[in-house]
C-alpha cells in the first residue's frame, strides 16, 4: 500500500512506538522522534525498541530520529505522543516547523499542572493561529503492548470537524485497531486524562487486599467524579458511557499493563512514592494528572472525594488506611447516589 501522506509521531515511548508500529503496518512511511540516541540506534539496526517496548519487531517503515525538525517538516499529519508534562516545551520547540495545515492527533493524555488545560488547550496555547479543526485527540482502552502485538483494540479519536475526523479516523484504521470518532474532544480528554488518577486509588486498593467489592465502588464512584469534572468543562454525558471514558476507566484500574495501577499497589503495600517512581523508566501520568485534578476542582467548586484523597496521598503525606477511613466515614450530602 502507497500512501502519499507524510506522518511523523513524537515520542518514543511505548504508546509512542505503538501507534508508530500500527501506522507503519497501515503502509505509512513516518518519522518516529525519540529523545535518546540510544533507543534511535536501537530501532535502526534491530528494528526493536528495547527500553519501551522490548521483544516486539517494528514496522521497516519506521525511519527513528532525534533531529525533531526531521520528524515534523512537511508533514500532514503529527501525533503527539510525549509525557504531558513536556507537551508545552515540545510543542515550542516543534512549532517552527509545522504546516499551516498540518492535523496535529494528541495521544498525551494529562491535565497542566499550573493552567489545568487539557493537553489540546496546551497546544493551542502555544501555537496561537492553530486551527480548531486541525487538532484532534486519540484515547481509549490500550495497553501499547497489546497493540504492538496487533491484538483487538479500540479507541475514540475526537475532533470538531466531523469530515476531517473521518479522514483521519482511515488512516489509523487497521484489521485490529477500530476507531470510532466523537466531536466531544474535551469529554475525551478528560476521560483520558482523569482516569489515571482512579487508576492509582485502585492499585492502592488492591495493594491493601481490600477486595473486590472495594474496587468497584472505587471505580465506580471515581467515573461519577470523571463525569462530574467533565461536563462542568463542557464535555457531553455519552461520551463517559463510552470507550475513552468508561473504557479507558475500567481498563487502567483493573489491568497488570496500567503504570498508574502498578504505582498506587505499591503505595498500598507500603512503598514512597518517590521511590516507586525511581524505578520507573515510564512516566505515571496520574501523579501530575491529581494535582492538576484536585486544584481545578477547587476552582470550579466540585466535589471530588476521591480525588481529594489521592491528593493527601500523594501530596500531603497521608497513608493510605487514613484515605479509606477518610472516604468511608465522610458526611453523606445526600443518600441518593
Amino acid at each position: 500500500m502507497e500512501n502519499d501522506i507524510k506522518v511523523g509521531v513524537i515520542g518514543g515511548g511505548s504508546w509512542g512506538t505503538a501507534i508508530a508500529n500500527l501506522l507503519g503496518y497501515n503502509g505509512y512511511n513516518l518519522h518516529l522522534w525519540v529523545y535518546e540516541k540510544e533507543v534511535k540506534e536501537n530501532i535502526e539496526k534491530k528494528r526493536i525498541n528495547h527500553f519501551f517496548l522490548p521483544d516486539i519487531k517494528l514496522s521497516e517503515n519506521i525511519i527513528p530520529t532525534n533531529d525533531l525538525k526531521e520528524a515534523v517538516s512537511g508533514k500532514d499529519i503529527i501525533v503527539m505522543v510525549v509525557p504531558s508534562h513536556l507537551v508545552r516545551e515540545i510543542t515550542k520547540s516543534l512549532k517552527p516547523f509545522l504546516k499551516e495545515e498540518t492535523t496535529i492527533v494528541i495521544a498525551s493524555k494529562g491535565i497542566e499542572n499550573k493552567t489545568h488545560l487539557t493537553m489540546s488547550g496546551v497546544m493551542k496555547d502555544v501555537i496561537e493561529d492553530l486551527k480548531d479543526e486541525n487538532v484532534m485527540v486519540l484515547s481509549g482502552p490500550s495497553f501499547a503492548k497489546e497493540l504492538a502485538l496487533f491484538l483487538p483494540t479500540a479507541c475514540t479519536l475526537a475532533g470538531v470537524d466531523e469530515k476531517k475526523t473521518k479522514i483521519v479516523q482511515k488512516i489509523f484504521a487497521a484489521p485490529f485497531f477500530r476507531v470510532y470518532t466523537n466531536i466531544d474532544r474535551i469529554g475525551v480528554e478528560v476521560g483520558g486524562s482523569f482516569k489515571n488518577v482512579i487508576a492509582i486509588a485502585s492499585g492502592i486498593v488492591d495493594g491493601l487486599k481490600l477486595g473486590l467489592n472495594t474496587r468497584a465502588a472505587l471505580i465506580t464512584r471515581g467515573l461519577a467524579e470523571m463525569k462530574r469534572i467533565g461536563l462542568k468543562l463542557g464535555g457531553v454525558p455519552d461520551t463517559f458511557s463510552g470507550l475513552s471514558g468508561i473504557g479507558d476507566l475500567v481498563l487502567t484500574c483493573t489491568g497488570d499493563l496500567s503504570r498508574n495501577h502498578t504505582v498506587g499497589k505499591k503505595i498500598g503495600e507500603g512503598e514512597k512514592l518517590n521511590e516507586i517512581l525511581e524505578k520507573m523508566n515510564m512516566v505515571a501520568e496520574g501523579v501530575k494528572t491529581t494535582k492538576s485534578a484536585y486544584n481545578l476542582s477547587k476552582k470550579l467548586d466540585i466535589e471530588m472525594p476521591i480525588t481529594d484523597c489521592m491528593y493527601s496521598v500523594l501530596y500531603e503525606d497521608y497513608t493510605p488506611n487514613e484515605a479509606v477511613k477518610k472516604l468511608m466515614t465522610r458526611k453523606l450530602k445526600s443518600e441518593i447516589e
